[in-house]
């Protein structure tokens, strides 16, 4: 169509178009509104006094165990109550004899050494047990002193608990089996004179007092161990020690 005066019926289609979509956006408006749930707004809770109490002092429990522990861990060891405190004097402690825990030590021959040196330190009014239990730890090094540190607290009450416990960490039960097996078969070498393998088998009985083997068997395996020729000499009158 050319330009000139409008088309009345067009107009009017133009007028109802936008009518209808006048009513199309206010019923998709309604629509929406009531579609949507209103928001529901949590309720403001005020924190009480004993809340911010127990919040507080988890935060403080939490700080305390995140700090490190500046406090002295208790020892294994409970030393008994002296009238008056015992000093080791530093040469004392340089001659005894020294542990690390390396496979291959024996720990009894350690506490035979250990038990000599402390023998020639004589307090007055100190009984030689309290002495070897005060100085015990300072003859530990390495593995041997971390053994030391592992132990509960308060496992270690006397020197004989001491004593017992150590070998029993360091001399397992195959290794005693092994040498219990080694003391029942032992035998006399060729070259080797009464004397030699008399104590060649002391030093192995001594090496494992937990063998737990009676003196009268230990006479019979030394005995059976003999050389036909030494046998006569001997006879049955050897009392291990």
């Amino acid at each position: 169509m050319s330009g000139g005066t409008p088309n009345p019926k067009l107009k009017r289609i133009r007028k109802y178009i936008d009518f209808v979509n006048i009513i199309s956006q206010e019923r998709s408006i309604y629509a929406f509104q009531i579609d949507q749930p209103e928001e529901v707004k949590p309720e403001e809770v005020k924190p009480t006094e004993d809340s911010l109490k127990g919040a507080k002092t988890g935060e403080r429990t939490l700080k305390e165990m995140a700090a490190p522990d500046t406090g002295d861990d208790p020892l294994c060891i409970v030393f008994p109550e002296l009238d008056k405190p015992l000093k080791l004097n530093s040469g004392f402690l340089n001659l005894l004899p020294k542990y690390y825990g390396k496979s291959g030590e024996n720990p009894n021959r350690h506490l035979k050494e250990f038990k000599v040196v402390c023998s020639s330190m004589n307090l007055e009014g100190v009984k030689h047990d309290h002495i070897r239990l005060h100085a015990f730890p300072f003859s530990l090094q390495d593995l041997g002193k971390d053994w030391l540190y592992d132990l509960p607290a308060g496992s270690i009450t006397t020197w004989n608990v001491m004593a017992s416990t150590f070998p029993g960490k360091y001399f397992p039960a195959s290794l005693i089996g092994s040498i219990r097996k080694e003391i029942c078969g032992i035998r006399q070498h060729d070259n080797e004179s009464l004397y030699e393998y008399w104590e060649r088998f002391k030093r192995l009985c001594s090496s494992c007092p937990q063998h737990h083997i009676s003196d009268q068997l230990l006479i019979q395996y030394f005995y059976e161990g003999l050389l036909p020729t030494d046998r006569g000499i001997s006879g049955q009158n050897t009392n291990p020690s």
